[in-house]
């Protein structure tokens, strides 16, 4: 689809320097648009590719109109507008069109209206899918789940029984929700299961990466919020909870049990460990391993960054004679006083 400069500023609320009849069709990057394209600057450090860009039309912020040399969109968050415009001229395909005739549905499905299935998908018993529903091939949703208006599953998504998604959910390939937790006792070197009854309830808006792992509550539930974003490749654990508008990026794992505050931030390959609770706002730095709950918003990090090998023996070195180290300095702080005395 294509859309005009002057439906666009009406639409972001933006005022509008240049042609308002121009059409763009695409968002494009800053250094390559073209013809019919349309980009973004937020950081004004980027001037000069402003200033040389060949797209159609650009958002920035006031501070930077006059450096602009094409049609502009003055809006307050040039990326944020910008990342609705694209959702306007998003060109990626549905995961279904329309009922498969190759897709299992049992009897007593509930289906809404304009619900897409594709090919050799799998709904299983008591199964409720909303208006808008759209899931992928292959995918497979358990007996008594649920998801809600709009929500969509791509291919080869495998959703257990008794999962309950909200409405407007997207959720991306491989992703599995309601898997059993680890949950076992040991009785003397044998490991007995310990059956997984809980639930995953995901509310609005909640958008999975692919090939991430929720797995459902032991007894009680695991619960993940609205607005939730979680990456790729990440592992949610039994009854975990995480509130309201918080990002989870890549190979995260969180522990089982452990409670995740509003609005956090959570970098890559971060590691949470279970039973603990993280406040509201709190930002995690990529590879940190959380050990204890942590009470106070602010920005948290562990892990050692990359040096040269040289270095990091030499450190590897030393770290082995800690232990060590800390009985000696114990010792000449105690003659110190010793002598004070």
């Amino acid at each position: 689809m294509s859309v005009t400069l002057g439906q666009l500023a009406t639409l972001l609320g933006a005022e509008l320097h240049g042609d308002a009849s121009i059409e763009v069709s695409r968002v494009a990057n800053l250094e390559t648009a073209g013809s019919g394209e349309i980009s973004f600057l937020s950081d004004s450090k980027y001037q000069s590719f402003l200033a040389q860009t060949a797209a159609s039309a650009v958002l920035v912020k006031a501070a930077d109109l006059s450096v602009c040399q094409t049609n502009a969109l003055v809006v307050k968050d040039p990326y944020v507008g910008f990342a609705r415009v694209a959702q306007l001229l998003d060109s990626t395909p549905q995961p279904a069109l329309d009922i498969h005739s190759t897709a299992v549905i049992a009897a007593d499905v509930q289906l809404g209206q304009n619900v897409a299935i594709g090919p050799h998908a799998v709904i299983e018993s008591g199964v409720v899918l909303g208006d808008g529903v759209a899931i992928g091939p292959g995918c497979f949703v358990g007996k008594n789940s649920r998801l809600g208006k709009g929500s969509r599953l791509w291919a080869n998504v495998t959703i257990y029984h008794n999962v309950e998604i909200g409405d407007a959910c997207l959720i991306q390939s491989g992703t599995v929700i309601g898997a059993d937790g680890f949950g076992y006792a040991n009785e003397r070197g044998e490991w007995i299961k310990i059956p997984q009854v809980g639930k995953v309830i995901l509310g609005n808006r909640v958008e999975i990466g692919a090939s991430t792992t929720i797995d459902r509550g032991a007894i009680d539930d695991t619960i993940i919020a609205d607005n939730v974003i979680i990456d790729n490749q990440c592992q949610i654990a039994h009854n975990v909870e995480i509130g309201y508008g918080t990002a989870i990026a890549g190979g995260t794992v969180i522990a089982g049990s452990t409670k995740i505050g509003k609005y956090c931030i959570i970098g890559g390959a971060a590691v949470i460990n279970g039973h603990i609770q993280v406040c509201d706002q709190a930002t995690i730095t990529g590879m940190s391993m959380v050990m204890r709950s942590i009470s106070e918003p602010g920005i948290y990090s562990s892990g050692v960054p990359a040096q040269s090998n040289r270095e990091w023996r030499k450190m590897a070195a030393r770290v082995l004679h800690i232990d060590e180290m800390h009985k000696r300095l114990n010792q000449l702080e105690k003659r110190i006083e010793d002598q004070e005395q």
